[in-house]
C-alpha cells in the first residue's frame, strides 16, 4: 500500500508540475525548510522531548504530501523561472494595503486587516502575498526574463 501511495503522489507531483511549467512564464513558490520542519521532537534523555507522538503525526503528514518534490519537480522542468519566496510574514502582511500587522491574523484561518478591514482567508491572502513577491517585511523579490509573459496562478483547495 506504501509503494502504491509514493507512486500516485510521484505521478501528481510529475503531471502537476508539467502543466505548471508549460502555463505559466513566472512561478512563485514558498521556501519552506521542510528538513526543519520535521524535525525530531524526542529530545535527549536529560530533555525529553514533549508531544512527541503528535509531532511525529504531522511530519509523517508534511513528508506524505510531497512538497519538496513538487518544488523539486518545476525546478527542474522551468529552469530559471521559478523563485523562492521567504514564508516569513506573508500570512500576517495585508494582500490588499500592505502593513504587517500580527493582530491581522485573527486565527489559523481567518485574516482581517487591522488597517484597511479587508478580510480572507488566511492562506488565501498569504497566497496573494507569496504571488506578488512579498518577502520578509515587504521586499519585492524582482522577476528576471522570461519566455512568456508571467500569469497569475491561484490553486483553490
Amino acid at each position: 500500500m506504501k509503494a502504491r501511495n509514493a507512486d500516485a503522489l510521484k505521478d501528481w507531483a510529475h503531471k502537476t508540475s508539467t502543466q505548471v511549467a508549460q502555463g505559466y512564464g513566472l512561478i512563485r513558490i514558498e521556501d519552506l525548510k521542510i528538513g526543519n520542519m520535521t524535525r525530531s521532537a524526542r529530545g535527549t534523555l536529560d530533555n525529553p522531548g514533549r508531544n512527541v507522538a503528535q509531532k511525529s503525526g504531522l511530519n509523517r503528514s508534511i513528508l506524505q504530501q510531497g512538497w519538496g518534490m513538487f518544488a523539486a519537480h518545476l525546478e527542474y522542468k522551468a529552469p530559471g523561472r521559478v523563485e523562492k519566496i521567504s514564508p516569513a510574514y506573508t500570512s500576517q502582511r495585508c494582500s490588499e494595503c500592505g502593513p504587517v500587522d500580527a493582530r491581522s491574523r485573527e486565527s489559523q484561518a481567518r485574516f482581517a486587516c487591522t488597517s484597511c478591514g479587508y478580510s480572507c482567508n488566511a492562506d488565501v491572502n498569504a497566497a496573494r502575498n507569496i504571488a506578488a513577491g512579498h518577502a520578509v517585511r515587504g521586499g519585492l523579490a524582482l522577476a528576471g526574463p522570461a519566455n512568456r509573459e508571467p500569469q497569475e496562478l491561484l490553486l483553490a483547495s
